[in-house]
């Protein structure tokens, strides 16, 4: 039995195989012994070790590893893993992706499983369910993975790379390089007639599945079955990693047998060949209903329980990453006494997905889309630095030497833009020769470097051999001043927005606001905010059913409490 740290137990991550406890990783990686077997408040007297829990441990009111008294109020988590190991919590954050209660799907064939031939984590939704957790079934599934020496890649069409990739973090000052490459191919009416002779051997369309699946990624018998005046579906054959010889069929995720998903996939051209690595499933598993939860990803109800990625509802890698990232940082402010980070949706798309979650809830497994943002022009990749580092720098996440880059860089993004409305370019032969050479009208008089830039035909290099007093400058730093400048007047008019919605934002909700006391709400506007408990009017305001109207009387009431 792995013991807690010699501190104490103070956060637990749940995941399907291993616990987090003080920024540690305990071991517990034994394939098919998940962590989070269950998970309790302690019991009303100091937490211990009974000798039903563990012969070897005797009752009493301290830790049986460090000998420190542990009184329930400073851990009121309990979590107890399969092997009986018992962990002392004063932070627990769910992170159990599709194997809480996973069910694997594979045509006829169901059983128990998670993701890779792991175990599901069974016992803990009846601990969550115990809790008062609402939980509720989600579906995903995965496409088969094939030996890339048995693709004839050379049969398909090459996707490489961007030339100048972007990279992820703006501390990268190398240009990053591509080093692999994936391919496209297309399914054909042959790979159409297997599936559709057999869709009723699919987990999907045969009744096992109940889950809900995700509307954006659909199986390939459902591309089949919706969509059956299309000749071809593409596939992207992607290579697993730069150390693997597998290959991921994108958009061929299928819960039909395995014999016919091998004879569908070496129906289709470069495929005919294919050796299957992994096959494809579809995969079942509880997750919460994430109206319980907080903008903190806390859960309402339940101090100190958080929930993140796709237990709280989402699909995909990065909106898992996302989640996990804002529950792990709010477990530990909450555990150090300090303010709460809770990104907005002005500020960031992760604040756009957690927003919606929390306020509006999905049927469905939720997937963050740029669309989904109404402040879409603010919320660039450019300026994402601009809007989260001096958050990061606040939960204490931005060195002194990172800090003093960021406004190093916009003190200078602020000089260009400064500099390029002041320059003026008298009209020449040489510069209208360039103008007419872009495809734009010449000059007749002065034009400043800022007018000649906001005409899409105009790139900034360009104008290099009549800009003297040009600085040298990094790429994102004059990037960013030509973006500024191109799009100001768009800018101004979101960020007119933003003030607006920010005003409705800074009106809270009381928390103790009885909603059948304010006269006028319709009644399932009332029935919506008595179940969100929204924290303030904005928020109030996205609610599915709650109408410009309702939020009327929100403020009448709130005028007349005060």
């Amino acid at each position: 039995m792995p013991p807690p740290s010699s501190e104490g137990g103070k956060t637990a991550a749940l995941r399907n195989d291993e616990t987090v406890e003080d920024g540690k990783t305990e071991g517990l990686r034994s394939q098919g012994e998940p962590v989070g077997t269950s998970i309790a408040r302690p019991r009303d007297y100091a937490f211990c070790f009974t000798e039903a829990d563990n012969p070897s441990v005797a009752c009493g009111d301290s830790s049986p590893y460090t000998g420190e008294p542990y009184a329930a109020a400073s851990y009121p988590w309990r979590v107890v893993t399969r092997l009986g190991a018992e962990y002392a919590c004063k932070a627990v954050v769910v992170a159990t992706g599709t194997f809480l209660a996973g069910r694997i799907f594979v045509g006829d064939v169901s059983y128990e499983g998670g993701p890779d031939g792991m175990f599901a984590a069974t016992s803990l939704s009846a601990s969550l369910r115990a809790l008062g957790v609402p939980l509720r079934r989600f579906k995903t599934g995965t496409p088969c993975r094939v030996h890339r020496a048995s693709v004839a890649l050379g049969e398909t069409e090459r996707q490489s790379g961007d030339e100048r990739p972007e990279p992820f973090s703006f501390e990268t000052r190398s240009a990053p390089r591509n080093l692999a490459d994936c391919y496209i191919t297309y399914t054909n009416e042959e790979t159409h007639r297997i599936i559709r002779e057999n869709i009723n051997r699919s987990a999907l369309y045969g009744g096992q599945i109940t889950g809900v699946g995700p509307r954006y990624c659909p199986s390939i018998e459902d591309k089949v079955t919706r969509f059956p005046d299309r000749e071809r579906h593409q596939l992207f054959i992607e290579p697993m990693g730069l150390n693997t010889e597998e290959l991921y069929l994108q958009g061929m995720s299928t819960s039909l047998p395995e014999e016919v998903q091998i004879g569908m996939v070496r129906s289709v051209r470069g495929l005919e060949n294919a050796v299957f690595t992994r096959t494809a499933y579809a995969i079942e598993y509880d997750c919460v209903d994430p109206t319980a939860l907080l903008p903190t990803l806390e859960f309402r109800a339940l101090p100190g329980l958080y929930g993140a990625g796709q237990f709280n509802g989402t699909s995909g890698y990065e909106e898992a990453a996302a989640q996990g990232f804002v529950a792990g940082v709010n477990a530990a402010l909450k555990l150090k006494g300090e303010q709460p980070l809770i990104l907005t949706r002005d500020g960031s798309y992760i604040g756009t997905l957690i927003d919606d979650l929390v306020t509006c809830g999905t049927n469905e497994p939720y997937r963050m889309m740029t669309s989904r943002s109404e402040y879409r022009l603010t919320l660039r990749q450019d300026n994402a630095d601009e809007r989260l580092t001096p958050i990061g720098r606040r939960v204490g996440l931005i060195s002194d030497a990172r800090w003093a880059d960021f406004n190093e860089k916009y003190a200078l993004v602020a000089d260009e833009e400064k500099r390029l409305k002041k320059t003026v370019l008298p009209p020449s032969e040489a510069l209208n020769a360039l103008l007419e050479g872009l495809g734009t009208t010449p000059v007749s008089t002065g034009a400043t470097l800022a007018e000649l830039l906001k005409r899409p035909e105009v790139g900034y290099e360009a104008l290099a051999p009549f800009d003297s007093g040009r600085p040298e400058l990094r790429r994102e730093v004059w990037e960013e001043a030509v973006i500024r400048i191109r799009y100001e007047g768009y800018i101004a008019r979101q960020n007119a927005q933003i003030a607006e919605a920010k005003r409705a934002e800074a009106t809270l909700l009381p928390s103790d606001i009885d909603y059948d006391d304010v006269y006028g709400l319709r009644i399932e506007a009332r029935a919506k905010l008595k179940a969100i408990r929204p924290l303030n009017v904005g928020q109030a305001s996205r609610i599915p059913g709650v109408n410009p109207a309702d939020v009327e009387i929100l403020l009448i009431y709130l005028r007349k409490r005060k």
